[in-house]
């Protein structure tokens, strides 16, 4: 992701879940954000994320391994998600000292928290 827009419909609108090291936002896209049931292309758009990681982290050097790690982390996780969902991995001050095992671990309890509740 990398539109604002994008960022604030996922924080706003989509389930939260917490821990040490990370916060996770998931919005799932309905068929109504993309127009009418009748319109909506039969190719459903792949899911997407995003990252925040602020200076409360760390340094650029910190930061950049911090976004680093997640992403590795999301990508393998990735096609777990529902299509056209849009998550948001905002890491805490924390995640500067976490090794990438402990990351995952709290990736994969944060997605098990929002995850069951937009599967039917």
């Amino acid at each position: 992701m990398r539109l604002g827009a994008d960022f604030k419909r996922a924080i706003r609108t989509g389930r939260r879940r917490g821990r040490t090291r990370l916060v996770v936002h998931l919005q799932v896209d309905s068929a109504q954000q993309h127009g009418s049931i009748d319109q909506v292309d039969p190719v459903d758009p792949p899911p997407r994320a995003g990252f925040v990681v602020s200076k409360a982290v760390g340094g650029a050097v910190v930061r950049n391994t911090v976004t680093r790690r997640l992403r590795a982390l999301v990508g393998q996780r990735l096609a777990d998600l529902p299509a056209g969902s849009l998550l948001v991995v905002r890491a805490l001050p924390p995640a500067a000292t976490a090794t990438s095992a402990e990351l995952a671990a709290d990736l994969d309890a944060c997605l098990a928290g929002v995850l069951p509740a937009v599967r039917p």
